[in-house]
């Protein structure tokens, strides 16, 4: 397997309340890993150890070969990540948007330009580059931050609940972009609890209470068991 996002191990509590035990799952390059929980799960806090907004000293994650901990610019660089909740810029346009955040990156002038243009053609929002992000509907927000999170050219892509406050056309179109990117090479997390945005053909890890339950390919997991009934099944919890 092509080394994409590598969780070994990773715990971590709060206070005397463990929110992980032992989490262990591989993400290849070129696979979409739906990361299937319900509300309390433990996944906001994995998406927080992924991206460093919290830490650990137990177990160990690597994204692209990087280790987290030993080298977390080079991690982090190759990391694109839409957070559950908007991070845009209301009263700035689209394209401002994402100059800013190429920006950070170290990215500026003609290659900023070409890589969001780039992005905005990839999301089919090159239309609305002009107009300020609180113009758009929340379908296109969310393909906006999408964008924005692949400007730098990431090998992994972390998303933490991105169809939550959409309308089902909405979310059907953001789930099969998705696929598709996740087809062309990125090691793609999707964190949801909504078993219809998982396909059979992907990789399934099956997080309750902390603690992951099932990993592998979908429709190997749940056999001619309905998806939703499994999760019910193995979770207790509404799917």
């Amino acid at each position: 397997m092509t080394p994409g996002l590598g969780i070994h191990g990773v715990s971590y509590s709060y206070g005397a309340k463990a929110a992980l035990s032992e989490v262990a799952l591989e993400v290849p390059k070129g696979r979409f890993c739906a990361l299937l929980g319900p509300n309390g799960a433990g996944k906001s806090t994995l998406f927080s150890l992924l991206t460093r907004l919290f830490t650990t000293r137990t177990g160990r994650i690597t994204v692209a070969g990087q280790d987290l901990a030993r080298a977390p610019r080079a991690a982090l660089a190759r990391m694109g990540v839409v957070f559950q909740q908007p991070t845009l810029d209301l009263d700035l346009t689209v394209r401002r948007n994402l100059l800013y955040f190429a920006a950070l990156h170290g990215i500026g002038g003609r290659e900023a330009e070409a890589r969001t243009a780039e992005a905005l053609e990839r999301l089919g929002m090159a239309e609305r580059a002009a107009e300020p992000v609180r113009a758009l509907n929340g379908g296109h927000r969310r393909r906006m931050e999408l964008a924005r999170a692949l400007i730098h050219r990431p090998e992994v892509l972390l998303l933490d609940e991105p169809t939550v406050g959409l309308d089902a056309a909405a979310r059907a179109a953001i789930t099969a972009h998705v696929h598709d990117l996740a087809d062309q090479g990125l090691a793609v997390l999707w964190a949801t609890h909504l078993t219809d945005e998982v396909r059979d053909s992907d990789q399934l890890a099956i997080l309750h209470r902390g603690r992951l339950l099932a990993d592998g390919i979908t429709r190997d997991l749940r056999g001619d068991e309905p998806l939703r009934e499994m999760f019910l099944r193995l979770t207790g919890a509404e799917a």
